[in-house]
């Protein structure tokens, strides 16, 4: 064992935004002395936009983080103000869990659940490469110089050239009150990375107090909240209601005669934003026959002094913003905080990266977040995750940790981004996952707590909590399976089931729509004291159900890889094809790929 200098790190990690905090847990966590740098302390765990987390897509991302014993979860649950699962009259597979997050209280928490790494207030000047072969060797800071190292994780989020606009003003910051990281921008350029320029922005953040909520439609949370973390055994708070107003022709009018004014609209601007989350001005314009957008007011805090309004990300000269503000239905006469701005950066693209996020070009470079080209809190949170094992295992243990599309959202997360090519922001839907039947929420530590036990990523609490578990469901399908009854006596018992004479399990018939475990128990009445707990017992059913499912749709995909050969047709027009995205279209349209193959290999594709 060699003796470890003081400026010595195994792994550090730069930017303490979502992205860099998970990889810096995740590094410490596994054994590698670890160090994180940011500009501030404060800005750890910061929420740049909007004050939630999860939904469809992102809540599955959330889970599965947890589940490999990471922290945005545990940290949820500990500062959210509302929680909703969201889709809840469709499937488990498609339902999301989202909450409201108190953002003050967030960043409170997050210094907590940092454990055994050392913190910089610092900005990385440069970045030194060993001079035989581009592989990284240590990072200088402005202010306590050099740090020797042997992996590095960038996650500079909007952070890189950053550049705001807002109206016909623009300046260089990371993000409203911050400065950007220029110099680190230097070093890519000089190592002639492929670099992207995208945008993101930020509605006005409106003062509580100024807004008419008698006028607007209220949104409760749900009356029984669930949890993100799988440590926590419940969420017992006051949950803060939402609301929701909509703009209308008056607002509409406004914003198109002052479109000039716009950056978007007057050349300032020339990089692409989210597809999915489009700025005010992009709704007014582009879906001109809608005489209505609807804004959800979220409350930022507990306190409610500060509220988002999600729906209306603008860069509209100030004067314009509160304009049009005043001329929504509760609105009338607010009083606007901070002006909502657009934010460009560079990215670099992701076609540079392996699959476990180090860099093709330089050895123990490791990239996370947005620097990637994607948006959204939970996709940095994620593969700030990966990042993190990955860096600390070159060091440690040599192996590669590498998640599958079939094993999780993270493995379509970081199979998707690897194919690069991307010219807008990359943000997770379930419509992504070709699996999404077993990537469900409610089973990501079925799929992924035993991984991170083998890696060293959970902690004991985590371990013993899952290994019961787990023995618990073993346990209940073992027994399900064991237990056969007639349809005659299930139909007799309620459950309208095709008479064929065939017997079916307890768990066959577990797994019927309209099957409970009351059911269960009237007609398998040894199994009514079962002993497991009520969510063990929805896992099961939620299993039980979805496994009939599974074969059709593992069938599906064998066919389909079967089928990478089909052509299109010369004439093939992607706009006639109803089932597809505008998104899909618009990526077919572009790159005109001459079979299904070519198709499913291009950036931001989707299964379908």
């Amino acid at each position: 064992m060699f003796h470890v200098k003081q400026n010595f790190y195994e792994v550090v990690v730069l930017g303490g935004g979502h992205a860099g905090v998970e990889a810096a847990s995740a590094a410490a966590r596994i054994g590698a002395k670890t160090a994180l740098i940011t500009f501030s302390k404060n800005d750890l765990g910061a929420m740049s936009c909007n004050p939630a987390m999860g939904g469809l897509g992102k809540g599955h991302l959330i889970r599965e983080i947890d589940a490999l014993g990471g922290i945005i979860g545990k940290a949820c649950d500990m500062s959210g103000i509302q929680f909703r699962i969201l889709n809840k009259t469709k499937g488990e597979a498609v339902q999301g869990p989202r909450a409201q997050i108190d953002r003050d209280k967030y960043k409170k928490v997050i210094p907590g659940l940092l454990k055994n790494l050392t913190i910089f207030e610092d900005e990385i000047e440069e970045i030194h490469l060993e001079k035989k072969i581009k592989r990284v060797k240590a990072v200088k800071l402005r202010t306590y110089g050099n740090l020797n190292c042997q992996s590095l994780i960038v996650t500079t989020g909007t952070f890189l050239n950053g550049l705001i606009h807002c109206g016909e003003k623009s300046w260089s910051a990371g993000r409203l009150g911050a400065r950007a990281s220029t110099k680190l921008a230097n070093f890519f350029l000089e190592e002639k990375f492929v670099i992207r320029r995208l945008k993101t922005g930020t509605p006005p953040r409106l003062l509580g107090k100024s807004i008419n909520f008698r006028k607007c439609i209220e949104q409760k949370g749900d009356s029984c909240p669930v949890p993100f973390s799988f440590l926590t055994t419940g969420l017992k708070l006051k949950q803060k209601s939402c609301f929701i107003t909509k703009t209308n022709e008056s607002t509409h009018e406004i914003i198109r005669s002052n479109i000039d004014k716009s950056p978007m609209y007057n050349g300032k601007i020339k990089s692409k934003g989210p597809r999915y989350c489009p700025s005010i001005e992009d709704k007014v314009q582009r879906f001109k026959d809608r005489t209505s957008h609807q804004i959800f007011l979220e409350p930022e805090t507990k306190v409610g002094d500060v509220i988002y309004p999600n729906g209306i990300s603008t860069a509209m000269p100030p004067k314009v913003q509160k304009e049009f503000l005043r001329s929504i239905n509760g609105l009338e006469e607010v009083e606007i905080l901070k002006d909502g701005y657009a934010i460009e950066y560079d990215t670099i693209d992701s076609k540079e990266l392996k699959n476990t996020y180090e860099s093709l070009k330089v050895e123990g470079l490791y990239l996370a977040g947005q620097i990637n080209g994607s948006t959204g809190y939970e996709e940095a949170a994620g593969q700030g995750l990966l990042a993190g094992i990955n860096a600390a295992n070159k060091v440690l243990t040599k192996k590669n940790f590498i998640l599958e599309r079939s094993d999780a959202y993270l493995g379509v997360l970081t199979s998707d981004l690897m194919k690069g090519g991307l010219i807008e922001p990359y943000r997770m839907f379930t419509s992504r996952a070709e699996y999404r039947l077993t990537l469900r929420a409610d089973n990501a530590d079925y799929r992924l707590t035993d991984k991170a036990m083998k890696l060293g990523l959970a902690c004991d609490e985590r371990s013993k909590k899952w290994i019961k578990k787990k023995k618990a469901l073993e346990t209940g399908i073992e027994l399900l399976k064991k237990n056969f009854a007639t349809p005659h006596k299930i139909k007799a018992n309620g459950l309208d089931i095709n008479e064929d004479g065939k017997k079916r399990s307890a768990y066959e018939v577990l797994g019927y729509n309209k099957s409970n475990w009351d059911l269960i128990s009237l007609i398998w009445p040894n199994l009514k004291n079962l002993n497991i707990s009520e969510n063990e017992k929805e896992q099961l059913r939620i299993t039980a159900f979805y496994d009939k499912y599974v074969e059709r749709q593992t069938a599906e995909i064998k066919e389909l890889k079967k089928e990478s050969e089909l052509k299109f047709k010369k004439n093939f027009n992607a706009r006639h094809c109803a089932g597809l995205s505008n998104e899909v279209k618009d990526i077919l349209l572009k790159n005109s790929p001459k079979t299904l193959g070519e198709a499913s290999s291009l950036p931001g594709m989707t299964p379908s």
